[in-house]
């Protein structure tokens, strides 16, 4: 007599995973839609969407944002259930102006604390992290913002590490972004995290974003601080810098550039820009470097040469202090990001899936 093999047990397949984003009058619409943009186009291997999001919004109706477009939210906070928390993977909470009088409102801090409890995954994007401190889930935690809202953020909750440099930042499974398109890369962090660095490149890529930044990059470059100098003096030096990032640009020169005392010149400077004449020369470099890491094939030797730095070692530091990342993998990042991704299964589906939304 022949006796059947058992049969074969089924593999699970997994559940998307479900996504709550909490919005609010004023809010900032690219805080909501660009995150919510990236991790609805990530699917699961066999083609289904990898996340399931919905919009819940402090009030019932429509969601006003700073743009003037309106959104409409899938329910209100009041008709979601302990039970709809309990497979809650990740809880996001958006920025915008609104968040000034969303952080005082109790009402919403009390279901931010009642959803981030079970939620496997905490994520404030911009000024929505002043809500997630109002609310006391960052107290001795690392956190960022938008840098306009750094130092505001920092005093006010002291008991919050505020890394004002940073274009996100994880501490456990809490996770804030800096301001506005800084979400969508802590978006791809998160879809990296779950479905693999080539998927997230995919989404990357699908999406022009011009390459996955690390959490730790800067929020700032020299061109930005530039932008902020009204003296034409100082303007005329922060251009020159950045064009000669080789030249002697030590405060004596400088301020001899700008017809300064040296005493004056880095007091100015610091008042005009934000930061010391040396972190800005600092950073110009690094634009300069990342550049050159981009676009070309040098030895980094020769990047660090060509973009003032002189020893490579000098180099990689400033990259790990600004970037979080040593130059050699800021171009392995980069030159990644612009390839072609292996074919796989995973890849196959998702790029049906992307070509067919264009």
């Amino acid at each position: 007599m022949t006796v059947a093999a058992p049969p074969k047990p089924r593999k699970s397949v997994p559940a998307p995973r479900r996504v709550m984003m909490l919005a609010y009058a004023d809010a900032q619409i690219l805080d909501i839609a660009g995150p919510l943009q990236i991790l609805s186009t990530a699917l699961l291997p066999d083609g289904r969407p990898a996340y399931a999001i919905e919009l819940v919004s402090a009030d019932p109706g429509p969601v006003s944002t700073t743009s003037g477009l309106v959104l409409r939210a899938d329910r209100a906070m009041a008709d979601v259930s302990p039970r709809d928390l309990a497979s809650l993977d990740v809880l996001m909470v958006t920025g915008g102006l609104g968040s000034r009088e969303a952080m005082e409102d109790e009402r919403l801090l009390a279901f931010v604390r009642k959803a981030a409890a079970p939620a496997a995954r905490v994520v404030s994007i911009c000024t929505g992290a002043v809500i997630l401190a109002a609310a006391g889930l960052l107290d001795g935690r690392r956190a960022t913002t938008h840098w306009a809202y750094a130092p505001t953020m920092q005093k006010r909750f002291p008991a919050v590490t505020v890394e004002e440099d940073a274009i996100y930042v994880r501490d456990g499974k809490f996770w804030t972004s800096a301001g506005v398109t800084a979400g969508m890369d802590l978006a791809l962090a998160l879809v990296e995290e779950d479905l693999g660095r080539d998927t997230a490149l995919l989404l990357a890529r699908h999406h022009v974003m011009y390459l996955m930044r690390p959490g730790g990059q800067s929020q700032f470059s020299a061109q930005l601080a530039a932008q902020r100098v009204a003296d034409t003096r100082l303007a005329r030096v922060c251009t020159f810098v950045i064009e000669n990032p080789c030249a002697d640009l030590s405060v004596p020169a400088l301020a001899s550039r700008a017809a300064m005392s040296e005493r004056s010149f880095a007091r100015r400077f610091a008042e005009e820009t934000g930061i010391t004449p040396a972190h800005f020369v600092e950073r110009a470099r690094l634009d300069e470097a990342c550049r050159r890491l981009a676009d070309s094939d040098m030895p980094l030797d020769a990047v660090s040469a060509d973009a003032g730095f002189g020893a490579a070692e000098r180099m990689r530091r400033a990259f790990i202090r600004h970037l979080g990342v040593t130059p050699g993998r800021y171009r392995e990042r980069f030159r990644t990001a612009r390839r072609d991704i292996a074919p796989s299964n995973q890849g196959t589906s998702n790029n049906a899936h992307l070509h067919s939304s264009l």
